[in-house]
């Protein structure tokens, strides 16, 4: 049987381009893996990653023009946007080439032995080494920053990890380039190109989970796809972690102070974040409890004015299209729902923004609104009118766990709701946000971009210097002489790390 074709497709017409690949096989991806194992050792020097990670950055840069064409052609998300996209991207590299050169990361702890201790303490040394090979699952709905150079593969490499990328539908032609010119820079810096490795198709991304020398994962993407490898990671002989972004509704609580005070600005700030990128950020607000009467009146103006002025935009696929149209008429059909503006179809291959309006006292219990409590994928929001704090608190006790969760305060004084209600967020989200939006995912090692189950499988970060503890594991040796021990932990230090010794910052 012949190997199924790769087509790039143009979502703005859903015709296709080229075909760029071929599926791979089950003995392909095999071979990619083995591949890609058989050359771990080569990431071991510190300094040649970095470099590694320096380079790729560069090479992508001078491609920047060419990466861009292709990366709009198959995802219509524009110039503008995948400019800064690809300035993320370079940003992510170069950051996690800081991180391996201060080695910090290696969490380096050494207590020598002490005899006066009940029981007495051996001499033990204790740093973090690499998992192995790192199978990174693409995004969607961005390119570049979440998909074969991005902050997955990233901080894999940074942490001594090959990586065996699959690539995403969606942009495989943006794929096969970010893979050759991150293949280029391992080459161009002494690595064996096998580093990273870029396979196609769906039956190679289950193929790739269930393969014995792949020992951990990285997906974004949907609950249904994202469950299904998670699964598969926990039912291997040997389970692998598996660190999967799969869903969030991104709740945002506005206080009547806070409508109040500033409710026309919060409506507009609200329009810009649920509408852009065509609503397909993973932290796209996705849900608002905003007050009845008055206050929530103007803000509920200022957001119909605001999103009756956005232009329909195409989404990544029509499949996506196609299922955001139905999900917003099913859930704009449920009784005592309003559509102020109707999101939907805008054409044949494009859809414009809405927000759907519903008292919050419908979504307190478990009922035929649950909809309503569950991430559209697409430009709309929905806004529950609540009566009274004890109607938030309710609503909030029902949410999934989320990336992000936001608290829209008054800015002037106190605002009496704003404690309460931030404790009540905090439990759902990863990070809380206060006056602001969560569109937008700073690269910062302060940053945590996961949250409680379904938006991760784990506690841990994909964005930020701390996601490569991800691909690392500890192992402590005792009583071990100082010729055996790695350099790393070796008691003159010659790598010149940051340690602990005997409990002190050394």
């Amino acid at each position: 049987m012949a190997a199924a074709p790769v087509w790039s497709v143009d979502p703005r017409t859903g015709n296709p381009r080229e075909q760029v690949a071929v599926e791979a096989t089950a003995e392909e991806v095999d071979r990619a893996v083995r591949s890609a194992h058989a050359v771990r050792d080569a990431l071991a020097d510190r300094t040649v990653r970095a470099a590694f990670l320096r380079t790729a950055a560069d090479l992508l840069t001078e491609a920047g023009e060419h990466v861009i064409e292709a990366a709009d052609a198959e995802t219509a998300l524009g110039p503008a946007r995948l400019t800064g996209e690809l300035a993320r991207t370079t940003a992510q590299l170069r950051a996690f080439a800081e991180v391996v050169d201060e080695g910090a990361f290696l969490d380096i702890h050494i207590d020598h032995a002490d005899t006066t201790r009940t029981p007495p303490w051996p001499d033990l040394r204790r740093y973090k080494i690499p998992l192995g090979v790192v199978a990174v699952y693409a995004a969607s709905n961005f390119p570049l920053a979440f998909s074969v150079p991005g902050g997955d593969t990233a901080s894999a490499l940074a942490a001594g990890c090959p990586v065996v990328v699959k690539a995403h539908p969606d942009h495989p032609a943006t794929s096969e380039l970010c893979a050759s010119v991150l293949r280029r820079a391992a080459a161009k810096v002494g690595l064996p190109e096998d580093v990273l490795i870029l396979v196609h198709g769906f039956e190679a991304g289950v193929e790739l989970i269930k393969h014995p020398l792949v020992a951990a994962a990285g997906f974004t993407g949907s609950i249904r796809g994202g469950r299904a490898l998670f699964d598969a990671a926990a039912a291997r002989p040997a389970p692998i972690p598996f660190h999967g972004e799969l869903g969030s509704l991104n709740p945002v609580v506005v206080t009547e102070a806070a409508a109040a005070e500033r409710g026309e600005q919060i409506g507009a700030g609200l329009a810009g974040s649920m509408t852009l990128g065509a609503g397909q950020f993973c932290t796209k607000p996705g849900f608002v409890l905003a007050p009845a009467g008055e206050t929530g009146d103007r803000l509920l103006k200022a957001l119909t004015d605001a999103v009756s002025d956005s232009e329909a935009a195409v989404m990544l696929d029509h499949r996506m299209r196609d299922a955001f149209v139905a999900g917003v008429r099913e859930r704009a059909e449920l009784p005592d729902v309003d559509a102020p503006v109707t999101p939907g179809a805008g054409g044949d291959h494009t859809v414009s923004a809405g927000f759907l309006t519903v008292p919050a006292e419908l979504l307190a219990t478990e009922g035929p609104h649950d909809a309503l409590l569950e991430e559209c994928f697409g430009p709309v929001t929905v806004v529950a009118r609540y009566a009274c704090e004890d109607e938030i608190t309710a609503v909030l006790s029902r949410l999934p766990g989320n990336l992000t969760a936001t608290l829209q305060i008054a800015t002037e004084g106190a605002d009496a709701d704003a404690p309460g209600l931030l404790a009540a967020l905090t439990p759902l989200a990863g990070r809380v946000l206060v006056n602001g939006w969560p569109t937008g995912v700073a690269v910062a090692p302060a940053q945590h971009h996961g949250g409680p189950y379904p938006a991760t499988t784990s506690t841990s970060t994909s964005v930020g210097a701390t996601a490569i503890e991800r691909w690392l594991r500890p192992v402590s040796y005792q009583t071990t002489p100082e010729a055996l021990l790695p350099p790393e932990l070796r008691e003159d230090n010659p790598l010149g790390l940051p340690r602990r010794v005997d409990g002190r910052r050394a």
